[in-house]
């Protein structure tokens, strides 16, 4: 079973137990987070696609903690009037560990 849901403006294909990085969510450690923004619902050979959201289906999810991503260099140059200048940037994550996946009601 999989599901693709939407968090932060992203897509993410998750199964259960599997642990996803998304965007940085304000939640605490260890706390339950719920995904409602299902797009599709996979179950062996049963497919449910949403228009454009599932209804009543959900993603439960376990926050397991913060991280940081890789560096990203932003390098500014002009030639010959000597401009130059670097600035780097790390992205916040959250780190989600993926519980179970409901169809609710509608399936």
């Amino acid at each position: 079973m999989y599901a693709l849901v939407e968090a932060s403006g992203k897509q993410y294909k998750v199964v259960p137990g599997q642990v996803i990085e998304v965007d940085r969510l304000s939640v605490e450690e260890g706390s339950q987070v719920e995904l409602d923004k299902v797009l599709l619902v996979a179950d062996g050979e049963s497919v449910t696609v949403g228009k454009p959201l599932v209804e009543g289906a959900k993603v439960v999810a376990e926050a397991v903690g913060d991280s940081r991503g890789k560096k990203v260099i932003v390098f500014k140059y002009k030639p010959k009037v000597r401009y130059r200048r670097k600035k780097g940037h790390r992205q916040l994550y959250t780190r989600l560990a993926i519980k179970e996946i409901s169809l609710g009601q509608a399936s």
